[in-house]
C-alpha cells in the first residue's frame, strides 16, 4: 500500500505532485466511495482518502483519515500524515511519522526524512535515509543522495546522479551532463565519446532534460548542435530555452539569426536577452547600432553590458571613443576594462600610450596583456623590443606570437632564422606565416625553395610545358596579393619557358605597383617584340625610379636616334645611378656623345 505515499512525495519546492487533468466528477465518485468504505472501517479506504483530501489541500478533513489509518498500521498514511504536519509547519512531529513509516519500509518516507536532517545540518543522518530510499529506487531519494554527496565531493555522486537520470529526473540528466561534459573539458574522461559526434553520452543526457524541459539542458544542446553545425536543430532549442526566459539562449539564438543574414530578428533577441541582464546580448545590440552609425545607442548598450558585469562593455566603449577620436576617453574606458583582466583592452590602452610617446607607460600593458594569452600583445611587445634594438627579446615575443598562430610574428622569426643561417627552421616558420595569408612570407618561402633547386633546362619551341614547382606557386601566391617582387620573378619564370603574355602580364602589374625592375623587364620584353618606343616609356619610369641600366638602355635608345644629348643626359643619370659595370659602360658612352656633340 505504498502506492498513495509516492504520489504525496514532498518537492523540493514545498508543493505536491499535481495528478493529470482528470474527470471532476469521476474524482468526486471515487472519493464518496472511498469514504463510505472508510467509515466502514476500511483502513486502506482511510489512507487512501486521506491522500485524496491532502492532494486537493483539505488539511482538516485529511488528517483524522491519516491518523486512523496510520493507527492501524498503514506505512503510507505515515508518510502522508508526515507530510500534512509539515505543510502545517510542524516539521520535527512530521518527522517522526516519516521514520515510522521509512522504518516500515516507505522509500518516499525515507526520502522526505533524509531531506528533513539534510536541511538540520545532520549530514550523517541524512545520508542514511536518503540512501535507504535511493536503494529502493525512490528517484528523487537518488537525486537527492548525489546532491549531497556532490556537496561533499564524494566519487559515487555520479553513479546516483545517473541512476536518477536514467528514471527520467531532469535535474540529474541535467547535472550529470554538465559534470561529463566538465570532465571532458579538463581531459580527465572521454564521457563515452566527443559531444559533438552526436552519440556521445554529454549530447544524450542534455537532450533527455531539455525534453522533459529543462532551459539550461536546452541552451547547452544548442550550443553542442551549434558547434556540429546542425544550426537548424540548434536553433530550435535555443528558441524552446529562450522563451522559457533563458537569457543566454536568447542571445545565443541573436547571433544564429544575425549569421543567417536576419539581423532584424536578432536584435528582437539580443534585446530581449539584454533587457534580462545578459551583458553579451547587450555588447551585440551596442556592436549592431554602431555598425548603423547609431554611436549614442551604441553607447547606451555597452554601458548596460558593462552594467551587467560585462568587461567587454568598457572594451568596446573604448573601441567607440577611440573611433571618434576622444582619446581620454577610450584610455579611460581601456584602462577600466583592462584593470579588470581584460588582455584585449590592456592591449588597445598599450598602444594608445605608444603611439601618444609613452613607451615606457605602454611596455606593461602590453606585458600584461601577452601573459594573459593576447597573440597581438606578444608581437607588439615583439616591435618594442625590436625598436630598441634588443634583438633577442624581441625574437623571444615573436616566437611565442608565431607558436599561437599570429603571421606576422612567423614572418619576423622566419627572417631572423635566415639571416642566422638556420634554413630549415626558417622554412617552417614561413610556411605558417605564408599559410596564414602574408605575402611577403609566400614570397621569401618560394625564394627559399627556389635556391634548392636544380637549373631548368632551356624552353625550345614544341616542348611540353613543365609543371609548376612548389616554388613557382609560392611565387604565383605572393604575386596574386599584390607583391611587386614576386610578380616580377613570376614574370621572368615565364619568360624563360618562352610565355611571353603571361611575363608581360605580370611584369606590367608591377611596373605599375611601382616595381622599377618590373618596368625595366617590361621594356626589355616589349623592345624583344618591336615595341622600342612603348619599351623606352617603362625603361624612363623605371630610370626615373633609380634603375641604372633602364638608365643605360634609354642612353643608348637616344644615341642611336641621334639625340646625342638626351642621351648624354641618361647616361649621366646611369653613371651616378650605378651599378659599378653599367656606370662604366654608362660613362664611355656619355664621353662618346660629348666629343661627337662638341665636333
Amino acid at each position: 500500500m505504498d502506492v498513495m505515499g509516492d504520489k504525496a512525495t514532498l518537492l523540493e519546492t514545498g508543493r505536491f505532485v499535481q495528478p493529470s487533468d482528470r474527470d471532476e466528477t469521476g474524482e468526486a465518485v471515487e472519493e464518496a466511495r472511498q469514504r463510505l468504505a472508510a467509515e466502514a472501517g476500511d483502513v486502506e479506504a482511510m489512507s487512501v482518502l486521506g491522500a485524496m483530501l491532502l492532494r486537493r489541500g483539505d488539511l482538516d478533513g485529511a488528517e483524522p483519515q491519516l491518523r486512523a489509518a496510520t493507527a492501524a498500521g498503514d506505512r503510507a498514511a505515515a508518510n502522508n500524515l508526515g507530510v500534512l504536519l509539515h505543510q502545517r509547519g510542524y516539521a520535527d512531529d512530521a518527522a517522526g511519522w516519516w521514520r515510522i513509516a521509512a522504518v516500515a519500509g516507505s522509500a518516499p518516507a525515507a526520502h522526505a526524512l533524509g531531506r528533513h536532517h539534510r536541511e538540520r545540518g545532520d549530514e550523517p543522518a541524512a545520508e542514511y535515509w536518503l540512501r535507504q530510499s535511493a536503494e529502493q529506487g525512490h528517484v528523487l531519494g537518488a537525486y537527492a543522495l548525489a546532491d549531497l554527496l556532490e556537496h561533499r565531493g564524494d566519487t559515487a555522486t555520479e553513479q546516483w546522479m545517473r541512476v536518477a537520470a536514467e528514471r527520467g529526473h531532469r535535474e540529474a540528466a541535467y547535472r550529470l551532463a554538465r559534470a561529463l561534459d566538465r570532465k571532458a573539458a579538463d581531459g580527465t574522461d572521454s564521457a563515452d565519446g566527443d559531444e559533438g559526434d552526436g552519440t556521445g553520452e554529454v549530447e544524450q543526457w542534455y537532450r533527455q532534460a531539455a525534453a522533459r524541459g529543462h532551459q539550461r539542458a536546452a541552451l547547452h544542446l544548442g550550443a553542442i548542435l551549434e558547434k556540429r553545425g546542425e544550426l537548424k536543430e540548434a536553433g530550435r532549442w535555443y528558441l524552446t530555452s529562450a522563451k522559457e526566459g533563458e537569457a543566454r539562449a536568447a542571445c545565443a539564438l541573436g547571433f544564429l539569426l544575425r549569421d543567417a543574414g536576419d539581423t532584424e530578428s536578432a536584435a528582437v533577441w539580443w534585446l530581449r536577452a539584454a533587457q534580462d541582464g545578459d551583458g553579451n546580448a547587450a555588447n551585440a545590440l551596442g556592436a549592431l547600432h554602431a555598425e548603423r552609425g547609431e554611436t549614442q545607442t551604441a553607447e547606451r548598450w555597452y554601458r548596460a553590458a558593462m552594467d551587467a558585469g560585462d568587461v567587454n562593455g568598457a572594451y568596446n566603449l573604448g573601441l567607440l571613443c577611440a573611433e571618434q577620436a576622444r582619446t581620454a576617453q577610450a584610455e579611460q574606458w581601456y584602462r577600466r576594462a583592462a584593470y579588470a583582466g581584460h588582455r584585449e583592452a590592456a592591449n588597445a590602452l598599450a598602444i594608445l600610450l605608444l603611439q601618444g610617446g609613452d613607451a615606457s607607460g605602454a611596455e606593461p600593458w602590453f606585458s600584461k596583456a601577452a601573459e594573459a594569452g593576447s597573440v597581438d600583445a606578444a608581437f607588439n611587445l615583439g616591435i618594442l623590443y625590436a625598436g630598441r634594438g634588443e634583438d633577442d627579446a624581441a625574437l623571444g615575443w615573436y616566437e611565442r606570437a608565431a607558436g599561437a598562430g599570429h603571421t606576422e610574428a612567423a614572418l619576423q622569426v622566419g627572417t631572423a632564422r635566415l639571416r642566422d643561417g638556420d634554413e630549415r627552421d626558417a622554412e617552417r616558420y614561413l610556411r605558417c606565416a605564408a599559410g596564414g595569408g602574408s605575402a611577403e612570407a609566400a614570397y621569401r618561402l618560394a625564394a627559399v625553395l627556389d635556391a634548392r633547386r636544380p637549373p631548368t633546362p632551356a624552353h625550345e619551341l614544341g616542348e611540353i610545358a613543365h609543371e609548376k614547382t612548389e616554388c613557382e606557386e609560392w611565387y604565383e601566391r605572393a604575386a596574386s596579393q599584390g607583391h611587386r617582387r614576386a610578380q616580377v620573378r613570376v614574370g621572368m619564370l615565364a619568360s624563360a619557358r618562352g610565355d611571353v603574355v603571361e611575363a608581360a602580364r605580370w611584369y606590367r602589374a608591377a611596373a605599375e605597383a611601382g616595381s622599377r625592375n618590373g618596368a625595366f623587364n617590361l621594356g626589355l620584353l616589349l623592345a624583344r617584340e618591336g615595341s622600342e618606343p612603348e619599351a623606352a616609356v617603362w625603361w624612363a619610369r623605371a630610370a626615373e625610379a633609380g634603375h641604372g641600366r633602364a638608365a643605360l638602355r634609354l642612353a643608348l635608345v637616344y644615341a642611336r636616334r641621334g639625340e646625342l644629348a638626351e642621351g648624354q643626359r641618361w647616361a649621366d643619370l646611369a653613371v651616378s645611378l650605378g651599378p659599378g659595370e653599367v656606370a662604366e659602360r654608362a660613362a664611355r658612352l656619355r664621353d662618346a656623345l660629348r666629343e661627337e656633340l662638341s665636333a
